[in-house]
């Protein structure tokens, strides 16, 4: 069927109804024609002008691909660079403004399969930054033209420039000692290693340390002073006795009388040296001798 001739009511109804984009997989790029539905681009595939272009295509369809592959990587990044420059910004929103011409070459004529695989094709050859986020893939042009880098340069010269002294004799400084450290490489495999950390190790053999809180028991050789006959007290601030603090009587004696005695009997506690008595002891026997003297007392007085 011919096609309609240009300025005729069905040439408008055409292109009225091929207005704004149509769906990619009816488009033929070899033929570079858009199909509007599945049954136009049934009776294309058809059509003996379709399966012409198919066999010259056929005979080098590596050729075409990379041809088609590079024809849209130029194009792609000619947007980029143009539109955004060499600011970071989505992947999709480059390609979303890249297929607005309804004539662009489609990403299913060239090798790559997605987008995707696209964006990691230019950081791979060092076109363009990518990253990955949990967005997308972002990309953003890196400009390698002789132009951009002598702006580069010029704008590193300034900085060094402007650059105060201090900053500089730092900078000589910190080169000064990587070239003294590059310079004794050698020799610095010589060097006595750094020390190496050592744990605490306890030794089998020494001496145990015994902690006691219990008060010390007096040297037999010390003299201390004996109860006084008339019932005083003594001293407990050189006894070593808290004055305060009031001693079990019952528990005091129930330990004297626990412990044998040479001769068998308790009555003997009395008998022995004030240096080998305790202060609970002393005050014991002194409470006894007062009862004692009450009692014999009292008994003068009936």
């Amino acid at each position: 069927m011919p096609r309609a001739e240009v300025g005729t009511p069905k040439y408008l109804a055409n292109k009225m109804k091929s207005k704004g984009l149509q769906r990619l997989r009816w488009y033929c790029q070899v033929c570079e024609k858009q199909c509007r539905d599945e049954n136009g681009f049934k009776c294309h595939a058809q059509s003996e002008a379709h399966l012409r272009q198919m066999l010259v295509v056929g005979e080098n369809a590596g050729r075409h691909i990379a041809d088609f592959s590079s024809q849209f990587q130029h194009d792609f990044v000619q947007l980029l660079s143009r539109r955004f420059g060499t600011k970071r910004v989505f992947a999709n929103r480059v390609y979303q403004e890249f297929i607005q011409d309804k004539q662009h070459l489609h990403m299913n004529a060239t090798r790559w399969v997605t987008l995707t695989e696209f964006a990691k094709h230019l950081g791979r050859s060092g076109i363009a930054r990518v990253d990955e986020t949990d967005k997308g893939w972002f990309i953003a042009w890196i400009d390698n033209s002789p132009k951009a880098l002598a702006k580069q340069e010029a704008s590193l010269k300034k900085e060094r420039a402007t650059m105060s002294d201090e900053q500089r004799e730092r900078i000589l400084i910190s080169e000064q000692i990587e070239r003294a450290k590059q310079e004794a490489g050698p020799s610095s495999g010589s060097a006595s290693p750094p020390p190496e950390e050592r744990a605490l190790q306890r030794d089998d053999s020494a001496e145990k340390v015994v902690l006691s809180f219990s008060m010390k028991p007096t040297a037999s050789g010390e003299s201390t002073p004996a109860p006084a006959a008339g019932g005083l007290k003594l001293n407990p601030l050189k006894s070593g006795v808290n004055p305060l603090k009031r001693p079990n009587v019952f528990k005091t004696s129930a330990a004297g009388t626990s412990k044998p005695s040479d001769h068998g009997d308790s009555r003997n506690d009395k008998k022995r040296p004030a240096s080998a008595m305790s202060a609970a002891e002393r005050l014991i026997l002194e409470e006894q001798e007062r009862k004692r003297r009450r009692m014999e007392r009292e008994g003068v007085v009936s």
